[in-house]
């Protein structure tokens, strides 16, 4: 085989430095993005805030704030506003402890060990009680069998304590005792009826427990005729009895939740000025740095030759920032240009759009797209909305239109808030009445709609 070197010509993309950066930023979402700005000021000090820039004005304020803050601090004796305000003194050394000013959530858990305390119990049942805490679920019910908890206990525990079941049923019955009522009970029906015990006795409060009892199945699927037939009462009885039992609580640690709240910075603001509909970035989410004129005019020399590359790092940074700022505003812009009717009329008015359209609009690829519209969010006078709420698929109508997704699940919406609660709409009777509207879309595609929606079947909206 003969060896022969050959020249070839190709293409190929090479991601910069530069641009791997850009495309890291714009994916982020504001916090995240605030967050990668902290960092990149951390480690290169050629870095600061335009925003810190007058300090020096607030030193030279500084003595007269201290000489109004000793003032006040004569005419209050001494003491410091903290303790006015808070009624109570605490030593110079948590005064500045933040670990002191951190909220303790507590959990249900923490929460009934607390209630366990005042009950005066001898330390064998206390920690038989909390033993069965431990094994609530997250609705706080208790389905497992007490034997069956009483045969996970490793043996040497139960010979060298002594342990019998009844000891367990003892603890179980101090249980049900805690807040909230309902906890640790083994069934929902149970649960139900411990909660039924404490409310006031209404006059369907029989009724009430009878259904309870023997009748939740027939709620469920709203059987309102065999409920009547078998409980022998009439339809007012049964509305009543309905009502005390909706009153009760069938998941007792619904909310004690681990779920933390998520708090959104949007991105842009959207508002209506003279008929018109603008978008402008929110400055409160776009940090604003700049390049430390005193290490710059330091790099000029030969001094700054070690520190040139953090120099021309500062700059893409601050490229890479309003190359993204830029990018998220044209996106919201031309999103608001071709959805003026929702922010006019609502959901309904929604009209079909996909990813490709604001691509080929702006230009850009639609990858790019695809990372401004992830966790980017805009405050309008609706809400505050994510960008890919306005993205959907779409349905064709027989006027050779199309609508969206999202004003289809909107006519659902009303359709099934307006409908007679005796007689609800069927997957099939939706179907019609939006076919009627111009809307022609498959039953199973709206059954796929209203489970979206959370909208329960026919049979379980029936009411009386």
């Amino acid at each position: 085989m003969k060896q022969s070197l050959q020249l070839r010509m190709s293409q190929q993309l090479n991601l910069t430095p530069q641009l791997q950066q850009s495309i890291k930023l714009l994916q982020l979402s504001t916090l995240d993005f605030n967050q990668e700005i902290e960092q990149y000021l951390a480690d290169n000090p050629l870095l600061e805030r335009e925003d810190t820039a007058d300090q020096p004005e607030a030193a030279e304020q500084a003595p007269d704030t201290a000489e109004t803050s000793a003032e006040q601090g004569d005419d209050l004796d001494g003491l410091r506003w903290d303790e006015v305000k808070s009624g109570a003194s605490f030593d110079d050394d948590d005064e500045h402890d933040p670990t002191l000013r951190v909220a303790i959530e507590v959990t249900l858990r923490d929460h009934l060990l607390q209630q366990a305390r005042l009950l005066g119990l001898s330390a064998r049942d206390h920690a038989l009680l909390a033993l069965l805490i431990e094994a609530l679920d997250e609705d706080g019910l208790l389905t497992q069998q007490l034997d069956e908890i009483f045969a996970q206990l490793p043996d040497e525990l139960v010979q060298e304590f002594e342990l019998e079941v009844d000891e367990l049923r003892t603890a179980h019955q101090y249980l049900m005792q805690l807040e909230p009522l309902g906890i640790g009970t083994r069934s929902l029906s149970e649960c139900l009826l411990l909660q039924l015990k404490s409310a006031p006795h209404l006059p369907e409060y029989e009724l009430a427990r009878q259904l309870i009892d023997a009748g939740l199945e027939l709620l469920a699927v709203r059987d309102f005729a065999r409920i009547k037939k078998q409980f022998h009462c009439d339809e007012d009885q049964l509305r009543q009895a309905q009502q005390i039992i909706r009153s009760l609580n069938p998941r007792p640690a619904a909310n004690w939740g681990a779920d933390t709240t998520r708090y959104v910075v949007p991105d842009v603001l959207v508002q209506k000025l003279r008929g018109r509909w603008t978008v402008r970035l929110n400055q409160a989410a776009q940090p604003k740095i700049k390049v430390n004129e005193m290490y710059a005019r330091l790099l000029q020399g030969e001094a700054g030759e070690s520190m040139a590359g953090a120099l021309q790092e500062a700059r893409w940074l601050i490229k890479s920032i309003e190359q993204r700022g830029s990018t998220i505003l044209r996106v919201a812009q031309a999103i608001v240009a071709r959805q003026q009717a929702f922010f006019e009329h609502g959901e309904v008015a929604m009209k079909p759009m996909v990813l490709r359209d604001i691509a080929d609009e702006l230009e850009l690829h639609e990858s790019t797209i695809s990372r401004v519209t992830t966790q980017k969010f805009m405050l309008t006078p609706r809400g505050v909305l994510e960008y890919k709420y306005f993205f959907g698929s779409h349905v064709e109508n027989d006027s050779g239109g199309e609508n969206s997704a999202t004003s289809i699940k909107a006519l659902i919406k009303q359709l099934v808030a307006q409908e007679n609660p005796k007689k609800p709409l069927s997957d099939s009777a939706i179907t019609e009445e939006l076919a009627r509207q111009g809307v022609a879309v498959a039953r199973r595609t709206v059954a796929k709609y209203r489970e979206a929606l959370n909208i329960a079947p026919a049979s379980q909206r029936k009411s009386l």
